[in-house]
């Protein structure tokens, strides 16, 4: 049923990123030169729409960044733009900076540039980076990759999740105790719930976005979805991650095959944007909670996508070990005598599936 990542081939990722250079592109004239600038047309129609359908944006221009940034915030585009690169290193060096800062894959990355030595340099560095001549801008909006499937709720909040991340960061920088301690004064609490069918746009879209903690790079449409939802041979879980700065949205999917006496986690994937808070492990502690409780084996089911080792180490860490491989996938299994606990600086809230939420779990409940 499901689809692997690798049969949508490199080229069809949907771009999660623009990254624009300014003179000559996102407005006309040359700052350093001309002083002041004005908007190119359509410009902002285009970065307006790229951030209601949930795509980040950013900088990467050859300017005085004080100047630039000034222009951009009187042309009331500067709250756009996240991690901008603005001075004299490559643009190639500027891409793997944001990169970096947003923690999402460079080969979800466009960059619009009106230099063709600007395009060239950055595609010999970055060939996953798709270029775009500034002179075709208005044909952006029109590209497959830039048109997701749907418009979930993340998307419309995408950046400004994004920008409670860089306070966050900017919070964490500054303090000064065990990282424990910081975490525990985010407040965060963290949901789990059966998937419902106002979540499946949301859990297709983490399918296609999440690379790297992701245990199968399986993808699954919004219907295939849906059947898993209301097959009782399969349990479809959703997580969704709340602080004391807001949401982070829905972030993590799981899906269990329940046969009577063994479950197989089938998925297993948490948005990247939450690596640093110390909850990749709530949903399999949960998991295997479940399995125990209701007196069956647990196995799951991991395929390399060379990009998500670090959930095949997390499911050795928690005690699985490999029992055989069938068609690539390697097959993992825990005896369930040892399971982590919930991490003390979350609180974990587990709901039924009419929403309701019966109990906040223990630490290591």
């Amino acid at each position: 049923m499901a689809n692997t990542a690798s049969a949508r081939g490199e080229g069809e990722k949907t771009i999660k990123c623009v990254v624009w250079d300014l003179d000559h592109t996102v407005w006309d004239g040359v700052l350093l030169e001309d002083g002041k600038v004005a908007l190119r047309p359509g410009v902002r129609e285009i970065i307006e729409e790229l951030d209601r359908r949930g795509i980040l944006q950013s900088i990467a221009s050859k300017n005085h960044p004080d100047d630039a940034l000034q222009t951009l915030r009187e042309l009331r585009l500067d709250e756009y733009f996240l991690h901008p690169q603005i001075g004299w290193n490559p643009k190639s060096l500027s891409i793997a900076t944001i990169a970096e800062r947003l923690n999402i894959g460079i080969d979800t990355f466009a960059f619009i540039d009106d230099q063709p030595f600007e395009r060239d340099e950055v595609a010999h560095v970055h060939p996953q980076v798709l270029c775009i001549d500034a002179a075709g801008v208005g044909a952006v909006l029109q590209m497959p990759r830039m048109m997701p499937r749907f418009l979930t709720g993340e998307s419309r909040i995408r950046r400004s999740m994004y920008l409670s991340d860089i306070r966050r960061q900017d919070v964490e920088s500054e303090f000064a105790g065990p990282k424990e301690d910081f975490l525990a004064q985010l407040e965060m609490v963290f949901t789990i719930a059966p998937a419902q069918e106002e979540d499946l746009r949301r859990a297709e879209e983490l399918t296609v976005r999440t690379n790297q903690l992701n245990t199968t790079a399986y993808t699954y449409s919004y219907e295939e979805l849906n059947q898993l939802r209301q097959s009782p041979r399969h349990l479809l879980l959703i997580s969704s991650l709340d602080d004391r700065y807001g949401t982070y949205g829905k972030i993590g999917l799981t899906l269990i095959e329940r046969d009577p006496e063994v479950w197989t986690i089938k998925l297993l994937l948490m948005s990247c944007r939450v690596m640093s808070r110390g909850v990749g492990t709530i949903m399999l502690s949960h998991c295997m909670m479940l399995a125990r409780q209701h007196g069956v084996r647990l196995r799951a089911e991991f395929k390399s996508n060379d990009r998500n080792r670090l959930m095949l180490v997390t499911y050795k860490f928690a005690g699985f070990r490999e029992v055989g491989t069938r068609d690539g996938v390697e097959l993992l299994e825990s005896d369930l005598s040892r399971i982590q606990e919930f991490p003390p600086y979350v609180k974990v809230v587990l709901e039924d599936a009419a929403g309701v939420t019966p109990r906040v779990a223990a630490v290591g409940t």
